[in-house]
Order: structure tokens, then C-alpha cells, then sequence
């Protein structure tokens, strides 16, 4: 289940591609990176597979990582707030046949990061 605030209603509107949206906005500052801290039943579920095709897929940039305490996950999340919003939606998608508890523990916005090509799993 998941219980997040993401979407604020800070979003954009336009028929473009994930990546073409992400170049636009990058030039434009409307781009946002959030550092997120999941915790529950995020580690043994695909959750970081699935985190980066859903990212990916919506033209967000950022990574993802299990942490060693073994129930919580960090991630950096970039894009537009339409692009962000669009991830949840998907991901949620994903597990919508097989769903997964758990809470985004914190939520910060930090400072983009400029020429990140893509979304990534890290170790």
C-alpha cells in the first residue's frame, strides 16, 4: 500500500516524451529531486527493479538502493512534478496484482542534479 504526498498540484502540461519533458524542464528549472526513504516490505520484492522501469519509463532520472538494515530503501526521484507523479502512478501499477506495505519514512527536496542520463539501482 502506499501512503505518500508526492503529488502536490506542482505539475506541467504538454504532450512531449518523458525525455523530451525532462530537457525541457532541466532548462527551464521546473525540474524537482527528491531524497525518499521507504521503509516496510521494500527489500525481496523487485522494489528497486521495479523502481527503475517505472523511473525509466517516465523519463525520471535518479537511483536507488537497499539499505543494510535490511527494511528500508533510499532513493533519489528527478523530474518534473508530472513525470514524479507519473512514476508513483506506475509503480503503484506494478504492484497493483501483488501489493507490497510500506511508508515513505522521509521526503526532501534537494538540489537537481544537472546531466544524470538515466535512472539507476545501485549497490
Amino acid at each position: 500500500m502506499l501512503h505518500t504526498d508526492i503529488a502536490d498540484g506542482h505539475g506541467s502540461s504538454g504532450n512531449s516524451s518523458p525525455g523530451s519533458a525532462a530537457q525541457h524542464a532541466a532548462g527551464t528549472g521546473n525540474v524537482r529531486r527528491l531524497h525518499l526513504v521507504f521503509r516496510g516490505e521494500v527489500q525481496g520484492v523487485g522494489f528497486r527493479w521495479t523502481s527503475s522501469r517505472c523511473a525509466n519509463s517516465v523519463g525520471c532520472t535518479g537511483w536507488v538502493r537497499n539499505e543494510p538494515d535490511w527494511q528500508t530503501v533510499t532513493m533519489e526521484l528527478q523530474g518534473t512534478q508530472e513525470q514524479i507523479s507519473a512514476f508513483f502512478g506506475a509503480f503503484a501499477h506494478a504492484y497493483a496484482r501483488y501489493p507490497i506495505e510500506y511508508v515513505i519514512d522521509e521526503k526532501d527536496d534537494i538540489p537537481p542534479v544537472k546531466g544524470e542520463p538515466d535512472f539507476r539501482v545501485r549497490y
